[in-house]
């Protein structure tokens, strides 16, 4: 198998998809890499460190997407990245498979096999391929980070000659793992710190990480399945804003992350709320792709409304470029190995974790759950017939394509 790594498409993109320190542990495992010149330069990581290691740098995209069997990506590709793609590729990125229906229907009709690493599903066996933690950790951390700068106080508590200075407190909505990160951050920061999630099980995760919990006067719970948040009933939602309101306007800053997966982020603190808050203090709306968790919040704009900064923050992870490529680059180390064996990409229906991820092959959108969402029957899969005494063949391999 050779893998292609390209120049990210955004100019604001910092990351990478591999990194050099990885080059060498997939060259073990029968994977070549080859990288456009300069893909890794915004991470820190030289055309001579990729040559170092082992990896074959080439001048153009245009050459890495001919010789590549395999394309990976940090940022969702746009239409006209995928109109380059020749039939047989294989694009290792993320999808928003959910939400972006006009590129799954491009990728099936370029016939690509499409691997959605957002979509990887979060077992225990999967944890180490789940590129949306480890991002998500950066940017709890870095959201909290841009806090404090914009803050006009201290976070920590501090004794002074010139009297003792309370500590900021900082209120993050949403304890997944961003919440988490940013709580931890908060703390090491010395900020007084609340965190509010509508799932129960996130309360005993925000104590032990020395915050105070949020708690809703309400029996229901709104955790998935799969350990995701979900949306709540108008009963819920009326009580979770009277609760809110209280801490949100005694709140220093405020770092919004919760998402509920292929919908709008839920609007937790409103207008009225933002006017409660004292002057000078910072919301950072992690959330602001998908809408913002915050009412005023400007996807990619930081305003003031009410005397309060409001970060609409995007793509945080890549303002820590370095870490954020490195663990962007293990992860798909492990999702690599997990799928390939000898060098050869080997995509088995009868494994969770291609199946969770597995969205468009052979022309056809095989995504039961991206299917369903865009009105399709579920794809009717071929009877095996396995000769006698010989186990069952398991789904095709990906196989090698023409040049784009």
């Amino acid at each position: 198998m050779r893998l292609g790594v390209l120049k990210e498409g955004r100019t604001a993109e910092r990351r990478v998809a591999v990194v050099p320190d990885s080059v060498k542990r997939l060259a073990a495992k029968k994977i070549e890499i080859v990288v456009e010149a300069g893909a890794g330069i915004k991470a820190f990581a030289s055309d001579a460190d990729y040559e170092k290691e082992g990896a074959k740098v080439v001048s153009s995209s245009g050459e890495v997407l001919a010789s590549a069997d395999v394309i990976m990506r940090v940022q969702v590709p746009s239409l006209d990245e995928v109109c380059q793609l020749g039939e047989g590729k294989v694009l290792v990125a993320p999808l928003v498979p959910l939400v972006n229906h006009d590129l799954v229907k491009a990728l099936a009709s370029r016939r690509v096999t499409a691997l959605a690493v957002d979509a990887i599903p979060r077992t225990t066996l999967a944890q180490m391929m789940d590129v949306l933690s480890s991002q998500a950790t950066v940017a709890g951390y870095y959201a909290v980070v841009l806090a404090a700068s914009s803050l006009p106080r201290l976070f920590p508590m501090l004794i002074t000659a010139a009297g003792t200075l309370a500590p900021a407190t900082l209120l993050v909505l949403g304890a997944g793992v961003a919440g988490l990160s940013a709580i931890g951050t908060g703390r090491r920061l010395g900020a007084r710190v609340e965190a509010f999630d509508v799932r129960k099980v996130a309360k005993e995760q925000v104590e032990s990480l020395g915050a105070k919990f949020v708690e809703v006067d309400a029996s229901e719970d709104a955790e998935t399945a799969g350990g995701y948040a979900k949306e709540v009933s108008e009963a819920y939602k009326q009580k979770q804003s009277e609760a809110l309101a209280r801490h949100v306007a005694r709140a220093d800053a405020v770092v919004c992350t919760a998402l509920i997966p292929g919908k709008r982020a839920p609007v937790l603190v409103t207008e009225d709320m933002v006017a409660s808050m004292k002057p000078g203090s910072v919301i950072v709306d992690l959330a602001a792709e998908q809408g913002g968790n915050c009412a005023l919040t400007e996807a990619g704009k930081t305003v003031v409304k009410h005397g309060v900064t409001i970060v609409g923050a995007e793509n945080l992870p890549s303002q820590v470029t370095v870490h954020a490529s490195q663990m962007w680059s293990r992860n798909m180390e492990k999702f690599l190995f997990h799928v390939s064996k000898g060098g050869e990409l080997q995509l088995h229906d009868t494994d969770e974790i291609v199946r969770g991820c597995l969205i468009t092959q052979g022309g056809e959108i095989v995504s039961d759950r991206v299917r369903e969402v865009l009105g399709l029957a579920k794809l009717e899969k071929p009877a095996k017939k396995d000769e006698p005494g010989e186990p069952a063949k398991a789904a095709a391999t990906a196989t090698k394509g023409g040049a784009a």
